[in-house]
């Protein structure tokens, strides 16, 4: 307090009190000051319980969107598109020498043993190693996890189904328990911790719950080594053990949007089946047992059968035909739906042209969209990589060397044996001429290198000089001649020189015009 407020509190004590609650209220920011025009909601709760009270209801509610509206199930396979790829996470090993030099046969080893595994990479052999981490990416981001044990050396009862002793089992969040409890073993929410809170085993279901084959004996929980389990979360919080699905925040608008929808759609074929109406004099006019039995007299039909050019001849006196004027479809459907898609996007970290299929704007627009999204993907690919992809290239690396696949050189330093850069998708060319000239200018100015285009396109430096290499040898093996080739260009016959079109002899001023420019004469 300053010399007045003691002053006033020493005399006023309860004047000072309300002068120090009302500078307290001041100094707060707007939003946390109490107002009875806003009721801020506050959440309190610790990043465990917080997930505990809503990760499988969103989970569940994430799920049947998928199987039931259009938009969901685009906007999820237009992420893992752009995190995973048609291809994959592309993996280049890249070993050192102790003079850091890049081990070129012992890189070409760990290919080829890495080329044969990702045919059969996990247990049931039904998916290809790029099928593996795109079904993982989706349940990644729908679920909000997924886990995965790894499974190394000789196993019972299971085929590695490649030379090298190693696979994955994939399985979902819903066989890690969410209300599996032991606080003397330290167990929460399935996952085992110790007292600095690092996981250290999970406890699982052996069989997906409520399954068909689900029974009570398999209810019984088996615990797994955290060392020998991947587990791949989408974590907002510090201390977070479980994972949340993305899509937690536009759940409730995706759910607003398809409703909305269907009634639109319900509202415009109700309209559609409305055609025409009958207009029987003036109101007063109406006579309740004349309208009867006429009725009686036509036998209750109504039904006018419409076709293309009709004339209607059966109306009575004093009747004429009414149209039915429909205000649908809306016509605010559209910008409506443009807005809340936005929101989504927003939301999700996925772009709206994607999502919307909307593609309309200037080149500029559009690539300013593209840039501006892409390090959403490249930032969700980097966090499947560190997660999933990294661990598993690790064991790769480890067990190919103790299965005698590809033994780790003398002359690598152990400790780069498994370094390795993971290529994620390369952003796509939306003007490929523009975009190839660019990179052609930074180039040859010195500000980019032939390797980094290439990465930037998604392709392997090394696959594509060896294929140009090959290329070249076999053209230059069939005596064949090519502009593609640089060294060729002059090497190739001159362009013939365009003929002028013939002149109109009619127009002798023309021709005399230029004549006398060749000859710097002009008419006088």
């Amino acid at each position: 307090m300053n010399l007045l407020d003691r002053a006033i509190a020493a005399v006023f004590p309860r004047a000072g009190l309300r002068r120090m609650h009302a500078r307290y209220v001041l100094s707060q920011y707007d939003a946390a000051k109490p107002s009875r025009l806003r009721k801020g909601k506050r959440d309190q709760r610790s990043p465990d319980l917080q997930v505990q009270q809503g990760a499988v209801a969103l989970r569940d509610l994430a799920r049947n969107l998928e199987q039931n509206h259009d938009i969901f199930r685009g906007a999820l396979r237009t992420m893992v598109n752009n995190i995973v790829g048609p291809n994959g996470i592309g993996i280049e090993p890249q070993p050192r020498r102790a003079d850091g030099t890049i081990h070129e046969e012992y890189a070409r080893a760990l290919k080829e043993v890495y080329r044969d595994w990702c045919k059969c990479p996990e247990v049931t052999h039904k998916h290809h190693w790029s099928k593996v981490q795109r079904l993982g990416c989706a349940s990644w981001l729908r679920d909000g996890e997924f886990f995965a044990q790894r499974l190394r050396g000789a196993v019972p009862l299971l085929d590695h189904g490649t030379t090298l002793p190693y696979s994955l089992e994939l399985f979902e969040a819903d066989l890690v328990p969410f209300d599996h409890y032991d606080e003397a073993n330290r167990v929460q929410q399935g996952i085992e911790r110790n007292a600095w809170g690092r996981a250290t085993a999970i406890w699982c279901y052996k069989e997906f719950p409520n399954g068909i084959s689900f029974l009570k004996r398999n209810a019984d929980l088996k615990r797994i080594p955290m060392a020998n389990v991947l587990h791949v979360a989408s974590i907002d919080r510090i201390g977070q053990m479980r994972g949340v699905s993305i899509f937690a925040s536009v759940i409730t608008r995706l759910e607003d949007i398809k409703e909305y929808e269907e009634s639109e759609r319900i509202a415009a074929k109700v309209a559609a089946s409305l055609t025409a109406y009958v207009r029987r004099g003036a109101p007063e006019d109406y006579d309740v047992d004349r309208f009867a039995a006429n009725a009686a007299a036509d036998n209750n039909s109504t039904d006018i059968a419409m076709s293309p050019g009709m004339v209607i001849k059966d109306l009575k006196p004093g009747e004429d035909i009414g149209m039915i004027d429909s205000n649908r479809p809306n016509p605010n459907l559209i910008t409506f739906r443009s807005g809340q898609l936005r929101a989504v996007a927003a939301g999700i970290g996925a772009s709206y042209s994607s999502i919307s299929r909307d593609y309309n704007g200037t080149y500029s627009a559009q690539r300013q969209e593209l840039v501006e999204q892409w390090v959403h993907y490249a930032v969700a690919a980097d966090d499947f990589v560190g997660q999933f992809v990294q661990p598993v290239w690790e064991d790769i690396v480890q067990i190919a060397h103790l299965s005698g696949a590809a033994r780790i050189p003398k002359d690598v330093v152990p400790s780069t044996a498994s370094d390795a850069l993971y290529v994620g998708q390369a952003m796509p060319w939306i003007d490929p001429m523009k975009e190839a000239l660019a990179w052609t200018a930074l180039v040859q100015a010195g500000f980019a290198s032939e390797v980094e285009v290439m990465r930037k396109r998604g392709a392997n430096p090394h696959d594509v000089l060896e294929q140009i290499n090959q290329y070249r040898t076999k053209v230059g093996e069939m005596k064949l001649v090519f502009s593609a080739d640089f060294a060729n260009v002059r090497k190739l016959p001159a362009a013939p020189a365009r003929e002028e079109p013939p002149e109109d002899s009619g127009n002798d001023d023309v021709k005399e015009d230029k004549e006398n420019e060749q000859t710097g004469t002009s008419r006088s």
